[in-house]
Formats: structure tokens, sequence, C-alpha cells
């Protein structure tokens, strides 16, 4: 039973009982204040909503580094909440007692945060501050979660977003342009599809030249500047057979010829037989490569002895900069230029193709390795010849006496 006791100092002491037998206590200015807490507490007791009043104390980042310890995710999503947890959330909440944390304050942060960070970025902040506090309600330790009910920012589409590269041009410019060691690597991609992960872990018992097929059976992982070789795909869908375009097969065949395998049969490793580095790939293979396609900035041989480098910063600015070498204007452009294509995008790429194709979608979604359809409509296909298509449905083609105007089936 709970009751109201008048302390030495004046004050009044709420005394109750927890449904775990323990005695507790809380003081109170008036009995007023005293009584009204009471019954609040033994509506909650009641209900089976008990949450301790003094539980509220406990500081977010002890709470926050017991939640992580507990996950059990694969090693990559755990690296990246990790860095997010301890760069934003943690940085700011950390101090903070649990039961201080209230709607409104999260809701500021948030908008604040919106101010200076990306949408995506934003989102997964608020992603990992509910799911802790989550815990904390249901540990009994806080009421409810204040970020329920908080507005996001809006994660707006940018031109840059699933980019499609032609197949002309990864054939015809991009292709003959990436080093030789890793051509094989990039042409794999776009011709199969493959996540990186899934890329740069094919060995060679997953290839097989004569049937004109590979096989996704494991992945490369990369935490913190660390590779190892996981033993199976993303999910269950992306255990799969992929088929080999015939222009890929003699690209393959000449880098099988050029460089032996690394551990455990690794086709694309580093020049020591390793897993590729994915950040390393990308400064000093992936966009060097599309600058000297011509897919990211320009470059203008002025003469001899002078290069000039022209290109798009990420606010829209133009800049341009003249460099005694080729070799210098490449790099500038490949750490300056804003966008470009990424290596993902040759995935989209892939997708956008078999759809332009008429692959039937199922088809399509097994090849990808996605486990529902809608994932592959919704992420992965972008039709680039849609304009055409609308034109024929229109009767807007190069035969004019056809009936005009009739629509006809778009494939």
């Amino acid at each position: 039973m709970s009751n109201i006791s008048k302390t030495p100092a004046g004050n009044y002491r709420a005394n109750w009982r927890e449904p775990s037998g323990r005695l507790r206590a809380k003081t109170f200015r008036t009995k007023k204040e005293a009584a009204r807490f009471l019954a609040e507490l033994d509506t909650t007791i009641t209900k089976g909503t008990y949450v301790d009043p003094h539980a509220g104390r406990m500081k977010f980042e002890v709470l926050a580094e017991r939640w992580l310890a507990s996950r059990n995710d694969e090693a990559t999503t755990r690296a990246r909440d990790a860095s997010i947890m301890r760069n934003h959330v943690v940085a700011k909440w950390g101090e903070w007692p649990l039961g201080k944390i209230d709607h409104l304050a999260v809701q500021e942060w948030i908008s604040a945060l919106g101010e200076r960070r990306a949408p995506a970025t934003v989102a997964q902040c608020h992603r990992l501050l509910s799911a802790v506090l989550r815990s904390a309600v249901r540990s009994r330790i806080i009421a409810f979660n204040p970020c329920e009910g908080v507005r996001l920012p809006k994660q707006r589409k940018r031109d840059t977003d699933h980019q499609v590269i032609s197949r002309d041009d990864l054939r015809g410019r991009l292709l003959p342009v990436v080093p030789t060691r890793y051509r094989a690597l990039v042409g794999t991609a776009a011709g199969t599809g493959l996540r990186w992960g899934e890329a740069t872990g094919l060995c060679l018992d997953a290839l097989d030249l004569d049937r004109r097929q590979l096989r996704v059976i494991r992945t490369v992982v990369e935490v913190s500047g660390n590779t190892r070789f996981k033993a199976f795909p993303k999910s269950a869908a992306g255990r799969r057979t992929i088929p080999l375009p015939a222009w890929l097969l003699p690209i393959l065949a000449e880098h099988l010829d050029l460089f032996p395998a690394g551990d455990h049969g690794l086709l694309f490793g580093n020049s020591v037989g390793k897993p590729l580095r994915r950040t390393l790939f990308r400064s000093r293979v992936w966009r060097p490569a599309l600058v000297r396609a011509g897919l990211l900035g320009q470059l203008v041989v002025v003469d001899e002895h002078t290069v000039r480098a022209g290109w798009t910063d990420g606010d829209g600015g133009e800049h341009t900069k003249e460099f005694p070498t080729e070799r210098e204007a490449v790099q500038h452009l490949a750490r300056s230029a804003a966008g470009g294509l990424r290596f993902h995008d040759l995935r989209h790429s892939y997708a956008t193709w078999l759809v332009d194709d008429g692959v039937p979608i199922n088809m399509v979604q097994r090849v990808m390795g996605h486990e529902r359809s809608t994932t592959t409509l919704d992420l992965y296909t972008r039709r680039t010849d849609g304009h055409d298509r609308i034109l024929r449905a229109l009767g807007e083609d190069d035969d004019e006496d056809g009936p005009a105007g009739a629509l006809v089936p778009v494939g």
C-alpha cells in the first residue's frame, strides 16, 4: 500500500511498494503533489505499466553502450551503427538522463541536424536514438519513447541518384580506360549486376566460362579498412547463378591469363592477392577512369605542357584550373568534381538494360538476388528509352501511313 508521511524538514514523502516488493519513496514540497504522484503511480501498477521514477536518471550513453553490445547484426551493420552512434547521437545525448529527453528536445535536434547533414544521415541518427529509447521503454526505464511523432527532413531524389550508363558508353568509353588489372572487375559488375562485395569476393570455383555462367556463393565485407570473406551472400535470394554475356568472356579470359588468382582463388584481388578495399578502389581506380572516359569533369589539352581541367563542385559552382600533366589534372578532377557514376550504378544499369529488353521482372529479380520483385521495380530499374516507347505508342514514329494516334501495347 502507498502512503504519505511528513519529514522533519516539513516536506512530504510519498511511500510505495514496487511490483517486485521493494519499498520506494520520493519527497515532494506539498502533500497535494505527493498525493497526485501516488495516484498516478497506483494506476500504472494496476495496469502493469509501472516505471520506476528513479530509473530515468540513467545516462543515455550507458544504455546506448549496452544496446549496441546486445546487437547480433552483420559486422558491417554494427560498424556503421557504432560510428553514427558515436559521432552524432551520443555526442548530443550522452550525458542526458533518459528521463529528461523529451519530444520537443528531440525535434529541435533533428531540425538543427537537418540543416548541416544529408536527410539520409538524419534518418539514421533518429533511427538509432529511437531504438535505444524504445529499449528503455521495454525495460521500464522510461514510460514512453519521445522519438515517436518526430518529423524528419524529406529525402528527395537527386539527378545523381541511380544513374544509368548506356551499354555503348560502358564498352566504348569506360572499359577501355580502366586499368588492365581492374577491367574484368568493372566488366563483370556491369555484365552480371553483382554487388561490390559479391564481385570482389568472386573466386575460381564460382566461375564457369565453358557454360557461360557464374555463381554467387560468398562475398567480401570491409569493416574499418579490414576485409574478410563471408561464406554466404547478403540474403537467401543472393545465392544465385547468373549467365555471362558473350562480350564479357574474352575480358575474363584475358584477366585469368594475366593475373593469377589470390587467396581462396580470388579473381579480382589487389597486387598481393588480397581482397580490394572499396574506398581505395574508388579514389585510385574508379573516379580517375570516369574522368578519362569523359564521364566526370572536362579535360582539354591546351598544348604539350598544359592541360585544363573543368568541373562543378557540390554547390553547383564552376571551376577551371590548368596543370602541367594530364595525370595531375585527372587526379584533381577525381577528387574535386561532384557527382559521377558510382560503382553500384553498374548494378542499376544492368537491371535497367534487362527491363528495357523485355526480360520478365521475375527473371530480373532472380539474377539480381532480390527477395521481392518490388525491390527490383522500385530501386533498380530506370527505363532509358521511355520517351521513345511513349512516342511509338502514340503513333509518333517514322511510319506516317499508320493510324494517327493509335495506341499500341508497351512491352
